[in-house]
């Protein structure tokens, strides 16, 4: 039997211990989320895979906006060196960070209607991306010092991000392939924000299935979003009459 760890804007580990994350405020397709993956998450999670036996496989399902850089990477090498199969379960997204661990596992289970997203790194609230081309549009003269400082990380984060990708991609993949997979996610060609759906993601080389086991809804039902008042959809399944 599999170890399970749940990321669902905060961690929760096999024994059932949650470890909440920090608030910072960000913006997933316009809509403000109060959480998402850092340090903490990721030192919950390196500690379930640690006290996880080397030869058990880890399903490890994932419902995130994404999160620090810092964070995923630590993830998805801790998930790259566990001897075991890892199975990466997506019921709804894994955005950013999120896509970052999922392309570590050795097995990608999607929901037909669940999406991925780009890795691109972002700087402070810019893309890394727009950063450079912004620069670029411009004499060195009419940019401001800080805004070619930060084009000078803005490459060196995209050229960071890009390696750990191909890396990650090369054991499912051909070498060419994966840089090529790496260079389309990585580089700022979509939003940050764009969903990468289950055919999108097939379609440009990633092995993703879409046998989505029930008990995964389950699972999810037990680990609400933290969130105040009502509820806006409620679902209540009618029998049809015999």
């Amino acid at each position: 039997m599999p170890a399970y760890v749940i990321l669902n804007y905060n961690v929760t580990l096999s024994n059932g211990n949650a470890c909440p994350g920090r608030h910072f405020a960000v913006s997933l397709f316009g809509i403000p989320v109060s959480k998402y993956i850092d340090i903490d998450d990721a030192e919950a999670i390196l500690r379930a895979i640690r006290l996880t036996p080397d030869d058990r496989p880890i399903d490890l399902i994932i419902h995130t906006p994404g999160g620090l850089v810092l964070a995923a990477s630590q993830i998805a090498h801790a998930i790259q060196k566990h001897k075991g199969k890892v199975t990466v379960f997506v019921p709804h997204y894994a955005m950013s960070g999120g896509t970052l661990i999922a392309l570590a596992a050795d097995e990608i289970v999607m929901d037909p209607n669940a999406v991925l997203g780009p890795v691109d790194p972002q700087i402070g609230q810019y893309p890394a991306a727009s950063i450079i081309r912004a620069v670029e549009a411009k004499t060195p003269e009419k940019a401001e010092d800080q805004t070619l400082i930060l084009a000078d990380i803005s490459r060196k984060a995209i050229s960071q991000v890009g390696s750990l990708v191909s890396e990650l991609l090369e054991k499912c993949m051909p070498q060419k392939g994966a840089k090529q997979l790496a260079e389309l996610i990585t580089t700022g060609q979509f939003t940050h924000d764009y969903p990468i759906t289950v055919e999108r993601a097939t379609s440009v080389g990633l092995c993703i299935s879409t046998d989505m086991p029930k008990y995964i809804y389950g699972l999810m039902e037990l680990y609400p979003q933290t969130g105040a008042g009502r509820p806006s959809v409620n679902y209540v399944p009618i029998k049809e009459s015999p």
